[in-house]
């Protein structure tokens, strides 16, 4: 059938844009800076904001993703984001800015949870493994053109002019996911059920799942270790490598770029190092959360005369070692019975959302607090590393008391 194929693709697209628009102020930060009259804890704010409109939306789209259907709710929500791009290229203040970012972030809340719907719909439950990873893999392409291809783009026509050219690509794409879309074939190829939701059983479900220990450290964990990750890679490496260390921008979306290329060959190999040496992910992300320990703090001590070379290898590496938390949420699935499974898969998407946006803001405070006169100095950056490692080492320690079979086994 060649329409799902189609499907598949634009509905790819989409989230490829979700991923661009979330990483793209590491590049620009200096414009930003400049254009919009912030200081650190400003930027950090600006940045914070699509994370914080994005995680919340997940709420009301988890309760009506399946009611409205993926086609409505994506194409509504591109409407929203593609606003909030056009605003955010107009921005000339604090205020404005937060404000097309916070729309930009509700605007793009739905892409990969509508995707993941039109899959279960028009695919057979046998591909879904496949095609999700697939999807993922797409995305992180975004982060990729929000590097140096970003640089390239802005240094020919500017930031304000980038966006607005994004928006008008985005608005085609989206015309084009509604023409092309329908929630589902004549005949559902889906195993997925199509009874209603028990409401009083789901509720039941999230009781009994907020009473796990283990929910609780696993999502926190994520909470930590994509925060400091996408905080990392949406802004603050920009500022560090073009501020700290003294590297050009295009040098700067070199290195972010080596950071997306090491977390996109990480996911693949972790997953087959899991599935084939291991019966559980737990010690997978242990060690890799000790791969994350140490390449921060390396970064933390090296001077701004390092080698480029070895820059690269550090950034390299700290992608690589964060594809380990991908396999939390199979850790997740592994400890709870399948009904509570889709209900802690959400669960642990929403902290794994909402920590950017606190390390984004809360980084961008720390530095402007302790350092107001050089709040993006050497200095400032080795306190933001600081606070990053003793997070990373507390829930690396709580981690390794999760379980590792099936709760009630």
């Amino acid at each position: 059938m060649t329409r799902r194929w189609y499907i598949f693709g634009i509905a790819c697209s989409l989230f490829f844009l979700s991923q661009f628009y979330r990483v793209s102020n590491a590049v620009i930060a200096p414009q930003l800076l400049d254009d919009l009259a912030v200081d650190t804890k400003g930027l950090g704010l600006v940045s914070a904001s699509f994370f914080y409109a994005f995680a919340l939306t997940q709420i009301p789209i988890s309760l009506l993703l399946d009611k409205v259907g993926p086609r409505s709710m994506m194409t509504t929500l591109s409407a929203i984001g593609i606003f909030g791009a056009v605003i955010f290229s107009w921005a000339d203040s604090l205020a404005y800015g937060v404000a097309g970012r916070v729309l930009l972030g509700i605007g793009m809340s739905c892409n990969l949870m509508g995707t993941y719907k039109l899959l279960t719909l028009w695919f057979s439950p046998r591909a879904f493994a496949t095609l999700a990873g697939l999807v993922v893999a797409l995305g992180t392409a975004g982060n990729m053109v929000a590097t140096t291809p970003l640089v390239i783009l802005v240094d020919q026509m500017g930031w304000r002019s980038s966006f607005q050219l994004i928006a008008v690509i985005n608005l085609i794409l989206t015309l084009l996911f509604y023409v092309i879309v329908r929630d589902r074939p004549t005949e559902n190829i889906s195993d997925a059920p199509t009874a209603a939701i028990d409401m009083r059983r789901s509720f039941g479900n999230l009781r009994l799942l907020f009473a796990q220990k283990d929910y609780w450290i696993i999502s926190i964990a994520t909470f930590a270790r994509y925060g400091i990750f996408a905080a990392f890679q949406a802004l603050w490496a920009g500022p560090y490598l073009m501020e700290v260390m003294g590297y050009s921008a295009l040098t700067t979306g070199n290195l972010i770029l080596l950071l997306n290329i090491g977390m996109i060959l990480g996911a693949p190999c972790w997953g087959t190092v899991s599935d084939r040496l291991f019966s559980t992910p737990k010690w997978i992300i242990v060690a890799g959360s000790i791969g994350i320990l140490s390449t921060l703090t390396i970064l933390a001590l090296v001077p701004p005369a390092t080698p480029l070379v070895v820059l690269s290898g550090l950034f390299f590496c700290f992608g690589f070692f964060n594809a380990t938390g991908l396999l939390m949420y199979a850790h997740i699935k592994e400890l709870l019975p399948p009904e509570m499974s889709g209900a802690a898969m959400t669960g642990i998407n929403f902290f794994t959302m909402i920590g950017p946006a606190i390390f984004l803001q809360g980084l961008g405070m720390l530095m402007q607090t302790l350092y107001p006169t050089n709040s993006r100095g050497p200095a400032a950056f080795n306190a933001a590393f600081s606070v990053c490692i003793l997070c990373l080492l507390l829930v690396l320690v709580s981690y390794c008391f999760t379980r590792e079979k099936r709760l009630g086994n």
